[in-house]
């Protein structure tokens, strides 16, 4: 157990509670914006003193403020066996921030190919530059990566499930080839929360979130933090404050406050998004629905054995048609907005195109796909929407 909660708590119990120590809160019921950049000392003693230990001690604002350490906190506790967490003003900048921790110039990452397309840019941009080089790995390829894992091969960087198209890797396998070499392993657990996949309790290293999503809930505010496991986080710590790395207390209030509803609005999300795939996998305008609980969905069975729900993001594709009956699809929806991002209270539908970022694996679509974030709407009212476009997309 962390030092922030109780291990013997549900989740709801925990996501209310976390965080909400009482020299943070002062007898309000949630900690209070503390803005700040100049901490004042009552003597040079004082001064010189705060600099040897500044974790959860007021010592310069880019360190932090109760705002900060509340949240930090309570998205430690809700990974049990967490060392600790650090937050970072987006979820690319907290990938950047999990992967700069590990890697140095001539080492290797191995990147899943269905990888957000943002940490691909890294990849390519940011990482190459400083000497590192990537290898993208196919998203199933389970106990198999082992044989990619090289002398220079130092992190395995993971989604579950993937971008756009939603595969569910073997995850125990991959943490099992990685250990065994001792290779650090790192996954944007973004979809999932810890609610609904405990990462560092199955071995994971680094835990990404972009708190952006569904953490902060509202579609109001950007933020990103990584979990770390035992041994991972003075790393993660130290390469934060050598490069600056902060977070907004105003952004992290809000990511406190979402936090508290986000175990009742994922089961909102869930059952929502489950009767909308269903509903879709029955029109005879869709081909598949890659929803990681149903069976089109590659990694299905990786799903049924370690994710204890899903939330409310997946896509699906088209039987036939072109850019523009998918775009005559998607115009005119009415509840859908038209955007980018997912997580919040309100649905989006997004075109996509997962066969242009591939360079390890080659999907194989015959028609466009559709990415759906199912908000907290009346499922019903969706659906008559969904059903509108897709007699549009017949018709286009």
């Amino acid at each position: 157990m962390n030092e922030t909660g109780d291990d013997r708590h549900g989740d709801a119990t925990r996501v209310v509670n976390a965080g909400r120590r009482p020299e943070w809160t002062s007898g309000i019921v949630s900690p209070p914006v503390w803005r700040a950049s100049t901490i004042l000392y009552d003597s040079v003693a004082d001064l010189r003193a705060a600099t040897r230990d500044t974790h959860h001690k007021l010592f310069y604002g880019r360190r932090g403020t109760p705002t900060q350490w509340s949240l930090a906190d309570a998205l430690t506790s809700l990974e049990p066996g967490a060392e600790g967490t650090f937050l970072y003003c987006s979820g690319v900048a907290a990938i950047a921030g999990a992967l700069l921790s590990v890697l140095a110039p001539g080492d290797e990452v191995l990147m899943t190919d269905n990888a957000y397309d943002p940490s691909r840019s890294m990849a390519t941009g940011l990482l190459k530059r400083f000497g590192i080089s990537t290898r993208f790995y196919d998203p199933m390829i389970g106990a198999g990566i082992a044989e990619l894992i090289g002398d220079k091969t130092r992190a395995i960087l993971i989604e579950a499930p993937g971008s756009l198209t939603f595969e569910v890797p073997d995850l125990p396998a991959i943490i099992a080839a990685a250990k065994a070499r001792g290779v650090t392993t790192l996954l944007d657990n973004t979809w999932a929360t810890p609610l609904f996949l405990p990462a560092i309790a199955m071995g994971i290293d680094l835990s990404i979130l972009a708190c952006t999503k569904y953490v902060v809930g509202h579609s109001d505010a950007m933020l990103g933090s990584v979990t770390a496991g035992p041994g991972h986080f003075a790393a993660l710590r130290d390469t934060a404050h050598q490069l600056g790395h902060i977070a907004s207390p105003d952004d992290c209030w809000l990511g406190s406050r979402g936090l508290r509803t986000m175990a009742v609005r994922l089961a909102h999300h869930q059952q929502s998004a489950l009767k909308i795939a269903h509903w879709l996998k029955s029109r005879p305008e869709v081909a598949r629905v890659f929803h990681p609980a149903l069976p089109d969905c590659p990694g299905q069975a990786h799903f049924l054995r370690d994710f204890k729900g899903s939330s409310g993001l997946f896509s699906f594709e088209l039987r036939g048609g072109d850019e523009d009956a998918r775009a005559a699809l998607i115009d005119g929806l009415a509840l859908f907005g038209i955007g980018y991002s997912w997580g919040g209270f309100e649905s989006l539908a997004l075109p996509v195109d997962p066969q242009r970022y591939r360079t390890a694996t080659t999907p194989d679509f015959n028609g466009p796909l559709v990415r759906l974030s199912i908000g907290l709407e009346d499922p019903a009212d969706l659906i008559a929407d969904l059903a509108a476009g897709l007699e549009r997309f017949r018709a286009a």
